[in-house]
């Protein structure tokens, strides 16, 4: 038995920018004249790929290029990639919100997509006639709908608005409704965005808990798109990595994202900036940054025992209230590990205590500390009193904890890493006595 639901066959998906439509008339006729000799589009000839780093020389470009997959029935398949990679493009054509430029798309079953805020929803009616024109939008009867009115209406948490019009809820509730909908209309798949992240927390975990439900206890299909490496950890069993509009990996999803990450992360250990040209403002500008070892060796790899140094060079220009520099270490899965500041440093007043200073400081990472795993750094000048940010870098800098030696062994679990957001060897105080 054919257990494929889903199949994706050489799919990809071609825009022109700066237009809306086709293009311009020379174009659909010369397409036109193709189409009538029996020709290939001229245009599928041409294009660049949906690259945002670079400026490009074509006018047509590839959301989408030579897409291929097949997802099986009650797989919960995981799509992950930058923004612009292309994924909510692949979403919109496999919810035929827009179609394909080539290639073929095979479904068996039902979709519902949860791909924006509002998507599906008439904002002039009710949140109860929406339930009811999404499954008929689905092919389902009024009776199978009115079977699972109450129980959609439980979950979305909207019972109190739920005769109300559309228009007047708010973006989370919208998601909430719109999730209940798709979830509980019984799709054959259902496809679910980065809309989520619109939603509080709790209602995060328990659309989670739902998906996984459909697809363990349900055999459903879902194709899931986030951000969130958690989620995506937990609910997927697949895992596709799109860039610049193609499947460059899949399969299992640690491995994969631990491949998106090194896709992600660039090697950053090291900033200089010349005099004119520092970023900053007349209260304070940053020199230079650096990750090093305690031998003052730039590198990227730092070994699990090993301290971590992030050493900032600044001018505090600040004559009335003195700065800080401020660091915060942010984890692959783009979780703030920590945050600190030379507020932390007993010498930090005795520091700034001129009116106009070149502070060289140091933030020590102890071994010991970080999980393995690829790191990046915010790094931002400025104070509290009042508080105001003179300089601010998301991204200044990059590192990577590793295990270079057998000294680690003891403290990994069987397949997984120790066990928590950091990994510090504590004091521990012992007794014993003999009984």
């Amino acid at each position: 038995m054919n257990d494929v639901i889903l199949k994706v066959e050489n799919l990809s998906k071609q825009y022109r920018l700066g237009t809306v439509g086709t293009g311009t008339i020379s174009h659909d006729f010369n397409r036109f004249l193709s189409r009538i000799r029996g020709k290939e589009d001229p245009y599928l000839k041409i294009g660049e790929s949906n690259d945002r780093a670079s400026k490009g020389e074509s006018e047509y470009v590839w959301a989408l290029k030579d897409i291929n997959f097949e997802v099986k029935r009650g797989e919960v398949l995981g799509i992950i990639g930058k923004n612009g990679a292309g994924k909510s493009t692949l979403l919109k054509i496999l919810s035929k919100v827009t179609g394909p430029t080539t290639g073929s798309i095979k479904s068996n079953g039902r979709i519902a997509s949860l791909l924006e805020v509002g998507t599906g929803f008439h904002p002039e009616m009710t949140g109860k006639e929406n339930i009811f024109l999404n499954g008929a939008i689905l092919g389902m009867t009024k009776k199978e709908i009115s079977d699972k009115l109450d129980e959609i209406v439980s979950f979305s948490g909207c019972g109190r608005y739920i005769d109300t019009p559309v228009k007047r809820y708010s973006s989370g509730m919208k998601v909430r409704l719109a999730f209940a909908v798709a979830a509980h209309l019984e799709p054959d798949i259902l496809i679910v965005d980065e809309v989520l992240a619109v939603g509080d927390i709790e209602f995060q975990k328990k659309a989670i808990g739902k998906m996984q439900d459909i697809s363990n206890s349900e055999g459903r299909t879902v194709l899931f798109v986030s951000h969130d490496m958690d989620a995506i950890l937990k609910l997927t069993s697949r895992v596709l990595l799109l860039v610049n509009g193609k499947v460059i990996d899949e399969g299992l999803p640690q491995e994969i994202i631990n491949n998106y990450t090194l896709v992600s992360f660039k090697p950053q250990i090291f900033k200089f900036w010349e005099s004119g040209e520092e970023p900053g403002n007349t209260y304070a500008k940053l020199k230079s940054i650096s990750v090093t070892n305690n031998k003052d060796v730039q590198q990227f790899d730092y070994d699990v025992t090993e301290n971590i140094n992030i050493k900032i060079n600044y001018l505090d220009l600040n004559k009335e209230y003195k700065n800080t520099a401020i660091v915060h270490v942010i984890d692959e899965f783009d979780r703030t590990i920590f945050a600190s500041n030379e507020f932390d440093a007993v010498e930090w007043l005795s520091h700034h205590a001129s009116a106009s200073s070149l502070i060289s400081t140091t933030c020590i990472i102890p071994g010991n500390l970080l999980q393995l795993g690829r790191y990046k750094v915010l790094i931002a000048i400025g104070n509290y009193n009042p508080n105001m940010i003179h300089v601010k870098i998301d991204e200044a800098l990059t590192f990577n904890v590793i295990n270079k030696s057998d000294i680690e062994k003891y403290r990994v679990e069987v397949g997984g890493n120790w066990p928590g957001l950091i990994r510090p060897i504590l004091n521990w105080e012992i007794t014993s006595k003999s009984i």
